[in-house]
């Protein structure tokens, strides 16, 4: 991750018979807090990472003064010597010295001349509403400081050592506080900090929403919310507006602020969600410990959330923010149903129709634009309505185009499945489809993705089964992450590759069940080797899922116990001998429980 801290102060002071500069608008800074030491860090094959938390329990002395921002407005202010005029200002007509500046007293310069500071504000206005406006917003910006305890996938039974990391956030109103999801992903305690403050408080989590990477915080200490005017929030900016993004990244304890414009607004892929929804690309370098932070606009309005940057040898400067939209639905999701229930999705895989023929064979006018459905989720509630080959032709009454956009804004589109994105779990949606050259129209009720590999297993510990020394596990995004590393989509088996990438669940509770590994017994011999081969079957009947693998296993009767695994391998066991060697095993390996705790009811 790159390390590299632009720690400039927080606020900018005029200096006297000096123009005092407003902040200069910040690219937000996005990076995603995750220490390198995060195993859930975004895999190298894609460029796209989220930047990692800068461990750190230093106390955060209020700075002094900021550093140069990279891009000033206005001109400078012009310095006038006792003397001769110079080339860069014209001489005045009289001979008498320069007017003093307003405020500015002469100062003496080191080869004994007097100087005498003429403010910029005599060719352009002072404009201390951006100042006085963005100032403030500083002291809504919280540190926070978290303690994660990671599932251990090669050890389901325990958990990894425990490590801290530090990130942003800031207040909101209602008590709340936001931060990045992954910045206390698989928390065990949370504090947060105010700018010049010396206290840590403990923090609530109140929702983690995954798939946008946002994170609800509370405070129960009075103390906390005293002196604080909560982050107002503004609209999308557009392009090249002027952004300036707080936090406390890596490179020092204070608050740091950096700037940018905003360079792209489309559906980006949000790493560790591990799902496409609208997003800020920014030009601003991102440094660890900034995720989380607030993106501002020149009237002090936060306009998102800093979240994950790209690294790639041939892209510098590019960082990306949580738009409004975004947090604006995490927020009101919250509020109406007491809890995260997730951005809905279509439940659909489509094709582009931007070629005439392909047009032509299914059945479209010339003026009918859509795209063609290819699959359908079988656990989506549109499988009851759409099929494949239909042509979707609008969604909620807005066209969408054979590429698949729709209008955005003044010369502008984007992905349609942003309008599905602002849809709430739950609401239903009018979808008009052409199927055999006539034209129909659904009200679909939208629902969240089951993915037969999960991207998250939302904090909870992994389920795994234990007999004969058979380790069974379900396989997840993070368990890849873990057996394989960050490169697991290059490394991990074809197969289990070919289902992340491209299976469907065929049924809500559809889970994809492997033997993880063999602890060695003299039962097992000869089945050493056996290590993320799926189970298919269990004495010849389908394995739907763990627990359905683990009540088959305990009512057995038969004589013995046959696992029929992928690669048509083979595995038998005798039954009473293979249950009374699984204490053994239990204990030998100072395992509490052959079973985990999720599958014990």
């Amino acid at each position: 991750m790159d390390s590299h801290g632009n720690a400039s102060g927080g606020e900018r002071k005029g200096k006297r018979g000096r123009k005092p500069k407003p902040p200069v608008p910040a690219s937000p800074d996005n990076n995603h807090n995750h220490n390198h030491t995060h195993h859930h860090a975004a895999p190298s094959s894609s460029p796209l990472s989220t930047a990692a938390v800068a461990a750190s329990d230093s106390p955060d002395p209020e700075p002094a003064s900021s550093s140069p921002a990279p891009r000033r407005r206005g001109r400078k202010s012009r310095r006038i010597r006792n003397g001769p005029p110079t080339s860069e200002v014209d001489a005045a007509p009289s001979p008498s010295p320069p007017p003093r500046a307003r405020g500015g007293p002469k100062a003496a310069a080191p080869n004994g001349e007097m100087v005498v500071e003429v403010p910029a504000a005599a060719v352009e206005p002072l404009r201390w509403d951006q100042v006085v406006k963005v100032v403030p917003s500083m002291d809504a910006v919280v540190k926070v400081f978290c303690v994660h305890t990671e599932p251990n996938f090669s050890l389901p039974w325990q958990r990894k050592r425990q490590y801290s990391s530090s990130s942003s956030g800031f207040i909101i109103g209602g008590r709340r506080v936001l931060t990045n999801a992954h910045s206390v992903e698989h928390y065990t305690q949370v504090k947060l900090k105010k700018r010049g403050s010396d206290t840590k408080y403990l923090a609530t989590v109140l929702a983690i929403g995954t798939e946008c990477d946002i994170a609800m915080l509370t405070v129960e200490d009075d103390e906390f919310w005293k002196i604080v005017s909560p982050v107002e929030f503004g609209s999308l900016p557009a392009l090249q507006d002027a952004v300036t993004v707080v936090g406390y990244p890596i490179g020092g304890d204070t608050i740091s602020v950096t700037s940018g414009v905003v360079s792209r607004i489309e559906i980006l892929s949000y790493v560790h969600g591990s799902t496409e929804l609208l997003g800020l690309q920014i030009d601003a370098a991102i440094n660890s410990g900034n995720s989380g932070g607030p993106a501002f606009n020149d009237k002090g309005k936060c306009v998102g959330i800093a979240f994950q940057s790209l690294k790639h040898e041939d892209a510098e400067n590019i960082g990306y923010v949580i738009p409004t939209p975004v947090i604006n639905h995490f927020i009101e999701d919250y509020e109406k149903s007491g809890e995260y229930t997730g951005f809905p999705i279509l439940g659909i895989e489509w094709q582009k129709m931007e070629n005439p023929d392909l047009r032509k064979a299914m059945g479209m006018k010339a003026n009918q634009k859509g795209v063609r459905i290819r699959r359908i989720e079988p656990t989506a509630p549109e499988s009851g309505c759409l099929q494949p080959s239909d042509i979707v032709l609008s969604f909620d009454g807005i066209d969408i185009a054979n590429d698949g956009t729709v209008p955005f804004r003044h010369g502008e589109r984007i992905g349609f499945s942003y309008l599905v994105s602002q849809k709430y779990t739950g609401e239903k949606a009018r979808v008009k489809v052409l199927r055999n050259s006539k034209i129909h129209e659904f009200n679909i009720k939208l629902a969240t993705h089951k993915r037969l590999i999960p991207a998250h297993i939302k904090g909870r510990p992994p389920s795994y089964y234990i007999v004969a020394g058979f380790v069974f596990m379900v396989v997840s995004v993070p368990y890849l992450r873990s057996e394989y590393g960050k490169d697991y989509e290059y490394d991990a088996p074809a197969k289990l590759l070919d289902k992340h990438l491209h299976a469907m669940a065929q049924s809500p509770d559809e889970q994809l069940v492997v033997v993880s590994q063999v602890l060695v017994a003299d039962i097992n011999i000869g089945y050493e080797d056996i290590v993320n081969i799926q189970v298919v079957a269990f004495n010849g009947t389908p394995v739907k899922n763990l627990k359905h693998l683990v009540t088959m296993v305990e009512e057995c009767d038969e004589a013995f116990l046959k696992f029929d695994l992928d690669y048509d391998q083979l595995v038998v066991l005798e039954t009473k001998t293979a249950k009374a060697a699984t204490q053994d095993i239990l204990t030998t390996h100072c395992i509490p429980s052959a079973v985990s705790e999720d599958l014990k009811s």
